[in-house]
Protein backbone atom coordinates (compact mmCIF):
# COMPACT_ATOMS: atom_id res chain seq x y z
CA UNK A 1 0.00 0.00 0.00
CA UNK A 2 1.07 3.31 -0.90
CA UNK A 3 0.84 6.67 1.20
CA UNK A 4 -0.50 9.56 -0.62
CA UNK A 5 3.33 11.45 -0.42
CA UNK A 6 4.42 8.43 -2.24
CA UNK A 7 1.12 8.11 -4.55
CA UNK A 8 1.76 11.93 -5.21
CA UNK A 9 5.80 11.18 -5.89
CA UNK A 10 5.09 8.56 -8.63
CA UNK A 11 2.55 10.87 -10.42
CA UNK A 12 5.19 13.61 -10.10
CA UNK A 13 7.81 11.49 -11.74
CA UNK A 14 5.30 10.32 -14.34
CA UNK A 15 4.77 13.59 -15.10
CA UNK A 16 7.96 14.70 -15.36
CA UNK A 17 8.95 12.37 -17.83
CA UNK A 18 6.17 12.94 -20.43
CA UNK A 19 7.38 14.29 -23.36
CA UNK A 20 5.95 17.47 -24.82
CA UNK A 21 8.49 18.59 -27.67
CA UNK A 22 5.77 18.28 -30.44
CA UNK A 23 6.22 22.14 -32.28
CA UNK A 24 5.05 24.62 -32.04
CA UNK A 25 7.08 24.87 -29.09
CA UNK A 26 4.95 27.95 -27.74
CA UNK A 27 2.11 25.83 -27.65
CA UNK A 28 3.28 23.34 -25.35
CA UNK A 29 5.57 25.69 -22.84
CA UNK A 30 2.62 27.15 -20.62
CA UNK A 31 1.37 22.77 -20.69
CA UNK A 32 4.96 22.10 -19.78
CA UNK A 33 4.49 24.95 -17.12
CA UNK A 34 1.46 24.37 -15.40
CA UNK A 35 2.03 20.18 -15.14
CA UNK A 36 5.26 21.54 -13.56
CA UNK A 37 3.78 23.16 -10.63
CA UNK A 38 2.78 20.15 -8.71
CA UNK A 39 0.87 20.89 -4.94
CA UNK A 40 -0.65 17.71 -3.51
CA UNK A 41 -2.20 16.64 -7.00
CA UNK A 42 -5.57 15.96 -5.49
CA UNK A 43 -7.57 14.34 -8.42
CA UNK A 44 -4.40 11.53 -9.76
CA UNK A 45 -3.62 10.94 -6.18
CA UNK A 46 -7.06 10.12 -5.34
CA UNK A 47 -7.84 7.96 -8.32
CA UNK A 48 -4.39 5.69 -7.77
CA UNK A 49 -5.69 5.62 -3.76
CA UNK A 50 -8.90 3.86 -4.69
CA UNK A 51 -7.07 1.32 -7.31
CA UNK A 52 -4.88 0.86 -4.84
CA UNK A 53 -7.04 -0.21 -1.89
CA UNK A 54 -8.03 -3.53 -4.33
CA UNK A 55 -4.22 -4.13 -5.90
CA UNK A 56 -1.07 -3.86 -5.00
CA UNK A 57 0.68 -2.45 -8.55
CA UNK A 58 -0.81 1.02 -9.79
CA UNK A 59 1.48 1.06 -12.65
CA UNK A 60 -1.37 0.76 -14.93
CA UNK A 61 -3.08 3.99 -13.18
CA UNK A 62 -0.86 6.49 -14.12
CA UNK A 63 -1.99 7.52 -17.31
CA UNK A 64 -5.56 7.48 -16.49
CA UNK A 65 -4.60 9.31 -13.19
CA UNK A 66 -2.65 11.86 -14.93
CA UNK A 67 -5.55 12.52 -17.27
CA UNK A 68 -7.58 13.94 -14.17
CA UNK A 69 -4.51 16.07 -12.97
CA UNK A 70 -4.06 17.45 -17.19
CA UNK A 71 -8.39 17.77 -17.19
CA UNK A 72 -8.18 19.60 -14.34
CA UNK A 73 -5.31 21.82 -15.12
CA UNK A 74 -7.13 22.58 -18.49
CA UNK A 75 -10.34 24.06 -16.39
CA UNK A 76 -7.80 26.29 -14.62
CA UNK A 77 -6.23 28.08 -16.90
CA UNK A 78 -9.45 28.82 -18.10
CA UNK A 79 -11.22 29.92 -15.24
CA UNK A 80 -7.93 31.95 -14.50
CA UNK A 81 -8.92 33.66 -17.83
CA UNK A 82 -12.46 34.15 -16.89
CA UNK A 83 -11.63 35.67 -12.89
CA UNK A 84 -8.53 38.00 -14.70
CA UNK A 85 -6.20 35.78 -12.07
CA UNK A 86 -3.08 36.62 -11.91
CA UNK A 87 -1.30 34.14 -9.60
CA UNK A 88 -1.91 30.59 -8.63
CA UNK A 89 0.23 28.29 -6.75
CA UNK A 90 2.62 31.48 -6.07
CA UNK A 91 3.13 31.79 -9.78
CA UNK A 92 2.49 33.89 -12.26
CA UNK A 93 -0.90 32.43 -14.17
CA UNK A 94 -0.80 31.02 -18.07
CA UNK A 95 -3.27 34.24 -19.02
CA UNK A 96 -0.77 36.80 -16.83
CA UNK A 97 2.46 35.23 -18.34
CA UNK A 98 1.26 34.55 -22.07
CA UNK A 99 -1.66 36.57 -22.72
CA UNK A 100 -5.38 35.21 -23.09
CA UNK A 101 -4.69 34.07 -26.66
CA UNK A 102 -2.30 31.60 -25.84
CA UNK A 103 -3.94 30.09 -22.43
CA UNK A 104 -6.76 29.40 -23.96
CA UNK A 105 -5.49 27.34 -27.13
CA UNK A 106 -2.81 25.90 -24.55
CA UNK A 107 -6.21 25.00 -22.57
CA UNK A 108 -7.75 23.68 -25.27
CA UNK A 109 -4.83 21.87 -25.96
CA UNK A 110 -4.66 19.79 -22.26
CA UNK A 111 -8.07 18.99 -22.76
CA UNK A 112 -7.25 17.30 -25.87
CA UNK A 113 -3.88 15.31 -24.08
CA UNK A 114 -5.90 14.46 -21.25
CA UNK A 115 -8.70 12.10 -23.46
CA UNK A 116 -5.05 10.87 -24.54
CA UNK A 117 -3.95 9.89 -21.81
CA UNK A 118 -7.13 8.33 -20.39
CA UNK A 119 -7.30 5.93 -23.71
CA UNK A 120 -4.41 4.04 -22.24
CA UNK A 121 -7.05 2.18 -19.96
CA UNK A 122 -7.54 -1.46 -20.68
CA UNK A 123 -10.16 -1.79 -24.23
CA UNK A 124 -13.05 -3.89 -22.12
CA UNK A 125 -13.08 -1.07 -19.49
CA UNK A 126 -12.56 2.22 -21.70
CA UNK A 127 -16.67 2.37 -22.37
CA UNK A 128 -17.93 2.57 -19.37
CA UNK A 129 -14.86 4.64 -17.87
CA UNK A 130 -14.47 7.26 -20.41
CA UNK A 131 -18.63 7.42 -20.44
CA UNK A 132 -18.24 8.82 -16.71
CA UNK A 133 -15.31 11.14 -17.84
CA UNK A 134 -17.49 12.43 -20.31
CA UNK A 135 -20.53 13.35 -18.48
CA UNK A 136 -18.11 14.54 -15.33
CA UNK A 137 -16.56 17.37 -17.47
CA UNK A 138 -19.72 18.22 -18.56
CA UNK A 139 -21.10 18.42 -15.68
CA UNK A 140 -18.35 20.77 -14.60
CA UNK A 141 -19.13 22.91 -17.37
CA UNK A 142 -22.24 23.39 -16.31
CA UNK A 143 -21.17 23.98 -12.35
CA UNK A 144 -18.62 26.95 -14.10
CA UNK A 145 -21.76 28.17 -16.04
CA UNK A 146 -23.41 28.54 -12.78
CA UNK A 147 -20.76 30.22 -11.06
CA UNK A 148 -20.40 33.07 -13.31
CA UNK A 149 -24.10 33.40 -13.17
CA UNK A 150 -24.09 33.44 -9.58
CA UNK A 151 -21.68 36.69 -10.00
CA UNK A 152 -24.60 38.99 -11.60
CA UNK A 153 -27.39 37.78 -9.00
CA UNK A 154 -28.53 39.74 -5.99
CA UNK A 155 -29.95 36.51 -4.30
CA UNK A 156 -28.25 33.08 -4.12
CA UNK A 157 -29.95 30.29 -1.63
CA UNK A 158 -27.59 28.44 -0.18
CA UNK A 159 -29.14 24.97 -2.09
CA UNK A 160 -28.30 27.00 -5.32
CA UNK A 161 -24.60 27.43 -4.08
CA UNK A 162 -23.72 24.10 -2.96
CA UNK A 163 -25.30 22.63 -6.11
CA UNK A 164 -23.08 24.61 -8.17
CA UNK A 165 -19.61 23.56 -6.06
CA UNK A 166 -20.71 20.40 -6.19
CA UNK A 167 -20.83 20.58 -10.18
CA UNK A 168 -17.34 22.58 -10.62
CA UNK A 169 -15.73 20.85 -8.02
CA UNK A 170 -17.20 17.66 -6.01
CA UNK A 171 -17.57 16.03 -9.43
CA UNK A 172 -14.12 15.63 -10.79
CA UNK A 173 -12.88 14.37 -7.16
CA UNK A 174 -15.58 11.45 -7.24
CA UNK A 175 -14.95 10.37 -10.64
CA UNK A 176 -11.53 10.34 -9.57
CA UNK A 177 -12.04 7.75 -6.91
CA UNK A 178 -14.74 6.10 -8.52
CA UNK A 179 -12.77 5.26 -11.86
CA UNK A 180 -9.34 4.31 -10.06
CA UNK A 181 -11.87 1.93 -8.84
CA UNK A 182 -13.74 0.46 -11.72
CA UNK A 183 -10.26 0.38 -12.89
CA UNK A 184 -9.43 -2.22 -10.37
CA UNK A 185 -12.53 -4.07 -10.65
CA UNK A 186 -14.34 -2.77 -7.20
CA UNK A 187 -18.02 -3.80 -6.73
CA UNK A 188 -20.80 -1.40 -7.76
CA UNK A 189 -22.07 -1.20 -4.27
CA UNK A 190 -17.92 0.33 -3.56
CA UNK A 191 -18.32 2.03 -6.59
CA UNK A 192 -21.30 3.92 -5.35
CA UNK A 193 -19.20 4.60 -1.82
CA UNK A 194 -16.43 6.03 -3.43
CA UNK A 195 -17.99 8.37 -5.68
CA UNK A 196 -20.20 10.09 -2.43
CA UNK A 197 -16.89 9.68 -0.62
CA UNK A 198 -15.31 11.99 -2.62
CA UNK A 199 -18.40 14.03 -3.58
CA UNK A 200 -19.07 14.83 0.13
CA UNK A 201 -15.09 15.73 0.59
CA UNK A 202 -15.51 17.63 -2.50
CA UNK A 203 -18.18 20.62 -1.19
CA UNK A 204 -15.98 20.06 2.33
CA UNK A 205 -12.90 20.89 -0.02
CA UNK A 206 -14.74 23.58 -1.47
CA UNK A 207 -16.43 25.45 1.46
CA UNK A 208 -12.35 25.10 2.86
CA UNK A 209 -11.31 27.60 -0.37
CA UNK A 210 -13.83 30.03 0.14
CA UNK A 211 -12.42 30.14 3.84
CA UNK A 212 -9.06 29.95 2.64
CA UNK A 213 -9.46 32.80 0.30
CA UNK A 214 -10.26 35.61 3.14
CA UNK A 215 -7.86 33.75 6.19
CA UNK A 216 -5.17 32.00 4.68
CA UNK A 217 -1.55 33.03 4.74
CA UNK A 218 -1.07 34.51 1.32
CA UNK A 219 2.56 33.13 1.04
CA UNK A 220 1.20 29.72 2.21
CA UNK A 221 -1.71 29.61 -0.15
CA UNK A 222 -0.63 30.30 -3.06
CA UNK A 223 -2.83 32.81 -5.06
CA UNK A 224 -4.00 36.03 -3.84
CA UNK A 225 -6.19 36.77 -0.90
CA UNK A 226 -9.61 38.01 -1.53
CA UNK A 227 -9.40 37.03 -5.27
CA UNK A 228 -13.47 35.97 -4.88
CA UNK A 229 -14.43 39.08 -3.03
CA UNK A 230 -12.88 41.58 -5.69
CA UNK A 231 -14.85 39.76 -8.19
CA UNK A 232 -18.34 39.64 -6.04
CA UNK A 233 -18.18 35.38 -6.22
CA UNK A 234 -21.19 34.26 -3.97
CA UNK A 235 -19.09 32.04 -1.91
CA UNK A 236 -20.50 30.23 1.31
CA UNK A 237 -18.97 33.11 3.51
CA UNK A 238 -20.80 35.73 1.30
CA UNK A 239 -24.14 34.05 0.95
CA UNK A 240 -24.41 33.22 4.88
CA UNK A 241 -23.44 36.95 5.72
CA UNK A 242 -26.30 38.08 3.32
CA UNK A 243 -28.27 35.85 4.98
CA UNK A 244 -27.07 36.68 8.54
CA UNK A 245 -26.32 40.83 8.66
CA UNK A 246 -28.62 43.60 9.57
CA UNK A 247 -30.52 46.00 7.05
CA UNK A 248 -27.89 48.44 7.00
CA UNK A 249 -24.82 45.77 6.66
CA UNK A 250 -26.67 44.41 4.04
CA UNK A 251 -27.01 47.85 2.31
CA UNK A 252 -23.01 48.36 2.72
CA UNK A 253 -22.35 45.00 1.31
CA UNK A 254 -24.19 45.33 -2.23
CA UNK A 255 -23.02 48.88 -2.27
CA UNK A 256 -19.53 47.48 -2.52
CA UNK A 257 -20.42 44.99 -4.65
CA UNK A 258 -22.16 47.55 -7.19
CA UNK A 259 -19.00 49.20 -6.74
CA UNK A 260 -17.29 49.13 -11.02
CA UNK A 261 -14.05 51.27 -9.62
CA UNK A 262 -12.55 50.31 -5.69
CA UNK A 263 -9.66 50.05 -3.93
CA UNK A 264 -8.90 45.99 -3.50
CA UNK A 265 -7.28 46.06 0.02
CA UNK A 266 -10.40 48.24 1.29
CA UNK A 267 -12.95 46.01 -0.19
CA UNK A 268 -11.12 43.07 0.89
CA UNK A 269 -10.96 44.70 4.75
CA UNK A 270 -14.61 45.77 4.84
CA UNK A 271 -15.84 42.27 3.80
CA UNK A 272 -13.92 40.29 6.28
CA UNK A 273 -14.85 42.56 8.63
CA UNK A 274 -18.22 41.79 8.05
CA UNK A 275 -17.83 38.36 7.67
CA UNK A 276 -15.96 38.29 11.75
CA UNK A 277 -18.56 40.06 13.31
CA UNK A 278 -21.60 37.62 11.57
CA UNK A 279 -19.41 34.65 12.92
CA UNK A 280 -18.97 33.32 9.44
CA UNK A 281 -15.58 32.13 9.70
CA UNK A 282 -17.05 29.66 12.36
CA UNK A 283 -20.00 29.06 10.76
CA UNK A 284 -18.17 27.75 7.54
CA UNK A 285 -15.56 24.93 9.58
CA UNK A 286 -18.52 23.71 11.68
CA UNK A 287 -20.07 23.26 8.25
CA UNK A 288 -16.71 21.96 7.09
CA UNK A 289 -16.40 19.53 9.94
CA UNK A 290 -19.99 17.94 9.51
CA UNK A 291 -19.32 17.01 5.66
CA UNK A 292 -16.09 15.45 6.74
CA UNK A 293 -18.05 13.18 9.18
CA UNK A 294 -20.36 12.13 6.32
CA UNK A 295 -17.01 10.90 4.81
CA UNK A 296 -16.54 8.11 7.51
CA UNK A 297 -19.95 6.98 6.85
CA UNK A 298 -19.61 6.29 2.70
CA UNK A 299 -15.72 5.04 3.44
CA UNK A 300 -17.07 2.72 6.34
CA UNK A 301 -19.15 1.26 3.95
CA UNK A 302 -16.66 0.25 1.17
CA UNK A 303 -16.00 -3.59 1.34
CA UNK A 304 -11.73 -3.95 2.13
CA UNK A 305 -9.99 -4.23 5.33
CA UNK A 306 -9.33 -1.09 7.86
CA UNK A 307 -5.96 -1.13 7.04
CA UNK A 308 -6.41 -0.56 3.47
CA UNK A 309 -8.46 2.32 4.08
CA UNK A 310 -6.05 3.95 6.36
CA UNK A 311 -4.33 6.08 3.40
CA UNK A 312 -7.04 7.29 1.75
CA UNK A 313 -8.41 8.75 5.28
CA UNK A 314 -5.15 10.28 6.05
CA UNK A 315 -5.33 11.96 2.44
CA UNK A 316 -8.56 13.43 2.90
CA UNK A 317 -7.13 14.93 6.70
CA UNK A 318 -4.75 16.20 4.92
CA UNK A 319 -6.71 18.43 2.78
CA UNK A 320 -8.80 19.57 5.61
CA UNK A 321 -5.75 20.40 7.76
CA UNK A 322 -4.98 23.41 5.01
CA UNK A 323 -3.58 25.54 6.97
CA UNK A 324 -5.47 29.15 7.06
Amino acid sequence: MYNWEEVRDLINDFIENLQFEREPRELYAPIRYTLSQSGKRVRPVLFVMAYNMYKECVKETLYPAVAMETYHNYTLIHDDVMDRATIRRGKPTVCAKWGDTAAILSGDTMLVLAYEFFSHVPAEKLPSMLALFTETAKQIGDGQQYDLEFENRDNVPEAEYLEMIRLKTSVLLAASLKLGGMLAGASETDLENLYAYGETMGLAFQLQDDLLDVYADQSLFGKKIGGDICCNKKTFLLITAMNLASEKQLAEMKAWMEREEFDAEEKIAFFTNIYNELGVKEICEKRIEELFAKCDDYIGNISVSEDKKVNLKNFANSLLNRKL
